[in-house]
């Protein structure tokens, strides 16, 4: 998985195709991601000592292979490549910083 925190991503497949979002959670046991914004589903939950309950909107995962990293310089999507250097884009070389430590 080339996938890393707060990386721009395009949604290839699904309800929420042509989306991008910055993804907030990887799950590499199940190959899944978690994209801030997409893929929300309602979820009905009862009333406990700490929430009110009720319905609550949510992210789900969405498969790795479903989402595609967005390039920052020239603007398409791809795969990155993994060289010396680090993840570059594979159509334009440019370098694909993480934020995950920002």
């Amino acid at each position: 998985m080339n996938l890393k925190k707060n990386d721009k991503v395009i949604i290839l497949a699904g309800k929420d195709k042509g989306k991008t979002g910055e993804v907030r959670e990887i799950i590499p046991s199940k190959n899944k991601v978690i994209v801030t914004g997409i893929n929300m589903i309602s979820k009905n939950t009862k009333p406990s000592q700490k929430s009110k309950g009720g319905i609550i909107k949510k992210e789900a995962p969405l498969d790795a292979s479903n989402v595609a990293v967005v390039c920052p310089k020239c603007g398409k999507h791809s795969t990155p490549k993994n060289t010396q250097e680090g993840r570059v884009c594979r159509k334009c070389n440019a370098a694909l910083v993480s934020t995950a430590g920002k």
